[in-house]
């Protein structure tokens, strides 16, 4: 199990990960269509987004919860 103490940055890889796999398929997919190599160029896509989205998710989510936390009325 992992210790309690990476649950952001586990939360950050793993999200980032969700996020970059699906939309690089879908952005792939629109820009070059099902045909041969697309596993290759979807496949790269991802590897080139995937660190820049795990840095923005480091950086980005505690400031957007906390803007979220502004935006929602509390109970």
């Amino acid at each position: 199990m992992i210790p309690a103490r990476f649950a952001r940055l586990l939360f950050a890889l793993l999200m980032s990960l969700y996020m970059v796999t699906g939309m690089t398929f879908v952005v792939t997919w629109a820009n070059t269509g099902l045909s041969a190599g697309f596993a290759e160029r979807w496949l790269n896509a991802a590897l080139i987004a995937w660190p820049i989205a795990f840095l923005l998710v480091i950086i980005g989510a505690p400031r957007i919860q906390k803007l979220v936390g502004k935006l929602v009325k509390q109970p």
